[in-house]
């Protein structure tokens, strides 16, 4: 027994109190279903959006990999962590965004909440003044870390609201230091889309640097599935464990700014380098992502479909025009009452709830993927509006 767990025990027992506690529960992938608790599921809950984690050619390049390269990297990139496999991933990566250069890191997470002090940084010695940051209010706890890590506090703009950021940038035009603005391009809880094109405007008219995240774009959305940002984010930060079935995370931009991080990103600089296994899954992604329109025409789709079920029901999917598709329940309990109903009817979801999103904003968060048929998708529809309907 440790002397905080008389604390730990406490807050805990707050959380369970105020519905918000959260428990870690194993699944079983089997045959293309999540069974849990001996109860067999269909999976809209995660991130594996074309449903590339059991794609043969990944699993084969991440064993071939393994077993002619080894199973780790043992050691940093500055150290002796640098394989050719890194660079190469990198470079396909970087042709992939259309883009001079990329740099892999563990995760999203470790990127952003890296990358951002690393950038911040960079006003202070260059201006002597801290980092002005423009930054979206729905943005990744990743990035949010990565500000307060930097000592910087943000100037947050409502969600989407273009025409308040550039009130924004107007009032803070006389402060000194260097200026960026910071946004997903599709958000994680809401399924929604930045408009990339009018931030780059702004950006171009305020001298602001434009930072995007790209995690739930990539593979999925834009051309040949590069994303919303190619051509207009200065950075754009993207994941490969999400429709790129894999692990790990990427920044591409220009080559000074790759070749700034490495020297200056921490999360690059003291962690070992991704393994040969992970960098063969990535490599073979980036093969196979750009010749799966049929496969992300359909997933946009299914959406769309499940989408114009829920509204003719009532309910309420934000502003959801991807395959990230809430359903808001809003008190916690109530959210997790119709998750558990929705396992017992053979779906997995999740409630989302608050801190993760606002108070009274409990959510279902139901994540689709590409292999998902017509009849399942009604199956789900009809499940949701039956039990949000059901439960008090």
């Amino acid at each position: 027994m440790s002397l905080f767990d008389p604390h730990f025990t406490a807050t805990l027992t707050e959380r369970e109190a105020a519905g918000t506690r959260r428990t870690l529960r194993a699944v079983v992938r089997q045959d293309g279903m999540i069974v849990r608790d001996g109860r067999r599921m269909l999976d809209v809950s995660s991130n594996d959006y074309l449903g590339l984690t059991d794609h043969p050619l990944l699993r084969e390049r991440a064993a071939d990999w393994a077993l002619r390269f080894g199973t780790g990297a043992r050691a940093s990139r500055l150290v002796s962590g640098t394989l050719d496999l890194h660079r190469q991933v990198e470079t396909k990566i970087a042709a992939f965004k259309g883009c001079e250069d990329a740099i892999l890191f563990a995760s999203g997470w470790q990127a952003n909440a890296s990358v951002m002090p690393a950038l911040c940084a960079l006003s202070v010695a260059r201006t002597g003044a801290l980092m002005l940051v423009f930054s979206d209010r729905l943005n990744h706890a990743s990035l949010h870390h990565g500000c307060a890590a930097a000592g910087v506090r943000q100037i947050r703009f409502r969600h989407n609201d273009l025409s308040h950021l550039e009130s924004l940038l107007a009032r803070e035009a006389e402060k000194p230091g260097l200026r960026m603005i910071v946004t997903e391009s599709v958000f994680s809880m809401d399924g929604d889309r930045a408009d990339i094109p009018a931030l780059r405007a702004l950006a171009d008219r305020a001298g602001a640097f434009l930072y995007i995240d790209e995690a739930h774009a990539t593979g999925v959305l834009g051309p040949k599935g590069r994303g919303l940002s190619c051509g207009m984010a200065d950075l754009t930060m993207g994941t490969c464990s999400k429709a790129l079935g894999g692990m790990g995370a990427y920044v591409a931009g220009s080559k000074p700014l790759c070749d700034y991080l490495v020297n200056h990103a921490s999360g690059f600089i003291y962690s070992t380098a991704l393994p040969p296994a992970v960098l063969g899954a990535i490599d073979a992604a980036l093969d196979v992502v750009p010749e799966l329109d049929e496969e992300r025409t359909l997933l946009l789709g299914q959406a769309e479909r499940l989408r114009t079920m829920l509204h003719e029901a009532g309910l309420h999917t934000a502003n959801s025009t991807t395959q990230i598709v809430p359903v808001l329940i809003g008190e916690s309990e109530r959210a997790m009452a119709v998750a558990a109903g929705l396992e017992e009817a053979g779906f997995l979801t999740v409630a989302i709830r608050p801190p993760t999103v606002p108070a009274g904003t409990a959510r279902l968060r139901l994540a689709l993927h590409a292999g998902l048929s017509d009849t399942e998708i009604d199956r789900l529809g009809q499940a949701v509006i039956a039990l949000t309907r059901d439960v008090a």
